[in-house]
């Protein structure tokens, strides 16, 4: 069954795609008294493990040069990864979402500015994500 589109949004998106106005980017800033809050999101779905884990090192150290306190790392779950089937490759460390995160530790250039990585989202079956708390730049 097909919903039919009423003028009143056809309208609006006529005038939406004729104007100035942008859709909101996934990067979030939120002020309070003390601070600026700002967070980033990575989505490495579809990445081979070099290519993920080269562009999680290089998207960190933007995020840190930026002033970015919060990185949301989206590797996916590893449920539909073929590696299970193949006896040659680790179950586990082929998948992006134990993969990042040893990647990441063992780079110590990344861990200095690093303050937290939510290692309990990692661990859970059910999220694909996890979260880079960094550090402020000292000036």
């Amino acid at each position: 069954m097909k919903k039919k589109i009423s003028k009143k949004d056809k309208q609006d998106w006529l005038n939406f795609i004729s104007s100035n106005e942008k859709v909101i980017d996934k990067e979030i800033q939120r002020e309070n008294k003390f601070n600026v809050f700002k967070e980033k999101i990575i989505d490495l779905h579809g990445f081979s493990l070099g290519n993920a884990n080269k562009l999680i090192d290089e998207f960190i150290l933007k995020c840190f040069e930026e002033k970015v306190t919060k990185i949301v790392v989206i590797t996916g779950k590893g449920s539909r990864s073929k590696n299970i089937e193949d006896p040659y490759k680790s179950k586990d460390l082929s998948i992006l979402k134990f993969s990042v995160p040893d990647y990441i530790k063992s780079k110590n250039h990344l861990m200095k500015i690093i303050k937290e990585i939510n290692y309990n989202k990692i661990n859970d079956s059910s999220s694909g994500s996890f979260d880079i708390l960094l550090k402020n730049i000292k000036v």
